[in-house]
């Protein structure tokens, strides 16, 4: 390029951040200006002592400011039980790598664990820049969860234009879930925000502002400023006319969101089942045909990232499209639904078993429990019908009720029951697992020595994730590390997640 063009281009390219200042399209989104609601909590008057019945000096406890930053969260304390000072006195590095890594997979209860600590109500743990190191790891982990929709939310909760890595996981949240213009206003009003000109070039074209996207992308390319493959991506997009004749672009084998919505936009759009569990949250839209919808729905709800309901719009809308595969699982769950309908007990022992290998092959079976089991608690069963529909309602949270209406003396059976009312030990343990499962709700059973430290020092939201790692550990053979972890969720008062961690382990089939 000629160095009066590659000049011209520069200045051009400068000027831009500049012009859109001096627009101020800060009047069209004044949120962004604004502060959450949340920062004007009242902080800390409840920690004001009470009025005094003496006239002695009270003692003064000292807290670093950063302790006093509002929480962040989704979910208040009163509807999780945990404390918004959760995080207290552990480094937020190590929190950010113990997110990152705890195992969940195969256990819902373990993941219902975790979306609860990843969206609850709570405060950074002192230090420099541990607000942000948590935030954002919390924000990578529901992204890896499959979970684009409460990982925007809490972004727009935390503030997403704070900084620029606020904003990219903002950013590439909502181009899965296809709310992508108000992080691209945003953007607009602030262009710093993103180094990488890709997402500013995509903005432009997203608000009709053809024009500027053409010399962003024209200027970034002859600056070097953008790599080749979003060079041809946009350049594709943004001239369509001449892209019809060029042969199909070569996929990337791990797309980023923003590659991803591109190739869709221009008619190629990749398959979300080799791609990681969050691009999956894209078939959810209307956009989508029917099966992807329902594969999307199954993988998202066997990851604990979906309302159960929200599968079973899916599952019910229409009538399966044919036969095999996904097609038998919808029809299995339509049978069975307009046999419970019926009030039919026969039609209903006649549907439970096809209805429950189709939800065991889909790996839902937690879900289909949550959805059914209250049904299934008022249908007069009998026969295996009554055995079978007795173990489902173990998997949903009335396991305790169920526990009262035991189908038969097996000593399973009676384990069960006593293990769904948090008493596993008056009963006979039928296997290695059921006895280690029994030792961990032991009157006497303790958490292991390091994990007390840790909540001997107030450390409640590490300690729980080091209990889930050794959960994992315990489910996967280790009958001691089981054991320690079943107690220590009891020793913090996380009961139900215990009982029905337990009882998964006794009843899913994973391999």
């Amino acid at each position: 390029m000629p160095t009066r063009q590659l000049i011209a281009a520069l200045a051009a390219l400068l000027a831009l951040p500049a012009a859109a200042q001096d627009s101020q399209p800060l009047s069209a989104i004044g949120w962004l200006s604004e502060p959450p609601p949340e920062s004007r909590m009242p902080g800390t008057v409840l920690l004001e002592p009470p009025v005094a019945d003496t006239a002695l000096t009270p003692d003064v406890a000292v807290t670093p400011l950063e302790a006093l930053l509002p929480p962040v969260g989704l979910v208040g304390p009163a509807a999780t039980g945990l404390p918004v000072d959760l995080w207290r006195g552990s480094r937020a590095d190590v929190l950010a790598g113990l997110i990152e890594t705890v195992p969940v997979k195969g256990s819902p209860a373990m993941q219902s664990l975790l979306f609860t600590l990843l969206l609850s109500e709570t405060r950074a743990p002192a230090g420099p820049g541990a607000q942000e190191t948590l935030l954002l790891a919390r924000l990578a982990r529901l992204m890896e969860l499959g979970a684009p929709d409460p990982a925007q939310a809490l972004a727009q909760q935390a503030g997403p234009a704070e900084t620029p890595e606020r904003f990219a996981a903002w950013f590439d949240a909502t181009l899965l879930t296809g709310d992508e213009a108000r992080a691209c206003a945003a953007l607009t009003a602030r262009p710093y925000l993103s180094p990488d000109y890709a997402p500013q070039v995509y903005c432009a074209m997203q608000r009709g502002d053809w024009p500027t996207a053409a010399l962003l992308l024209d200027s970034a390319e002859a600056l070097d400023l953008i790599s080749q493959s979003d060079f041809l991506l946009l350049d594709r997009f943004l001239t369509p006319e001449i892209s019809d004749l060029a042969p199909p672009l070569s996929r990337p084998d791990r797309p980023t969101p923003l590659e991803f919505r591109i190739l869709e936009a221009i008619g190629e759009p990749m398959p979300t089942a080799p791609l990681p569990r969050a691009f999956a949250a894209a078939d959810l839209r209307d956009l989508a045909g029917w099966k992807a919808q329902l594969e999307a729905s199954e993988r998202l709800t066997r990851a604990g990232a979906l309302n159960p309901n929200h599968m079973l719009g899916l599952y019910t809308q229409r009538e399966p499209a044919a036969s095999g595969g996904i097609w038998d699982r919808v029809e299995a769950l339509q049978q069975f639904e307009a046999a419970l309908a019926s009030g039919s007990a026969a039609a209903v022992a006649e549907r439970l078993p096809a209805v429950w290998s189709a939800m065991q092959d889909a790996g839902t079976e937690v879900a289909f429990a949550d959805l059914f089991g209250p049904q299934l608690a008022e249908i007069p069963l009998d026969g295996p019908g009554a055995g079978l529909a007795w173990r489902i309602r173990l998997l949903s949270p009335e396991y305790e009720a169920a526990a009262q209406a035991l189908p038969g003396n097996s000593r399973e059976n009676i384990f069960l029951a006593a293990l769904a009312q948090g008493e596993p030990g008056r009963a006979a343990a039928p296997s290695d697992l059921a006895q280690a499962i029994s030792a961990g709700f032991s009157a006497d059973a303790r958490p292991p020595a390091g994990l007390q430290d840790r909540l001997d020092r107030g450390q409640l939201g590490e300690a729980i994730l080091r209990a889930m790692k050794l959960f994992h550990r315990g489910a996967a053979g280790n009958h001691a590390d089981l054991s320690a972890a079943l107690a220590a969720f009891r020793a913090v008062g996380l009961e139900d997640t215990a009982r029905r961690a337990a009882l998964q382990l006794m009843l899913l089939e994973r391999g």
